[in-house]
């Protein structure tokens, strides 16, 4: 059983970015974060960095996978994770100008 929770204090949907310390990725989760925070503050109750190894980098909202950098190939752009959390947790929100082609 996985004990990380899928829900915030507060009923809000709870994400974890997991990273791989070895590959020194926490600037860049840490940088993912307060993207999703800026933009999602009112629908997201936490967003938890996870110290990992062996190269993963993974995105998740309780139980969905976000992204994946082993399937996904690579890192997401930050236009591209913003609109995969939005189409999970506000999936008729505009994102403005991220929308936009």
């Amino acid at each position: 059983m996985d004990a990380t929770p899928s829900v915030a204090t507060g009923g809000k949907p709870r994400l974890a970015i997991t990273f791989c310390t070895q590959c020194r990725w926490l600037l860049r989760a840490a940088w993912m974060a307060q993207e999703l925070l800026s933009t999602f503050g009112d629908e997201i109750g936490e967003v938890a960095l996870v110290p990992g190894t062996g190269g993963v980098f993974l995105i998740t909202c309780g139980p969905d996978t976000i992204w994946d950098r082993a399937s996904d190939d690579g890192f997401p752009d930050v236009k591209t994770l913003k609109q995969r959390v939005r189409d999970r947790l506000a999936p008729s929100r505009d994102l403005g100008h991220i929308d936009r082609p």
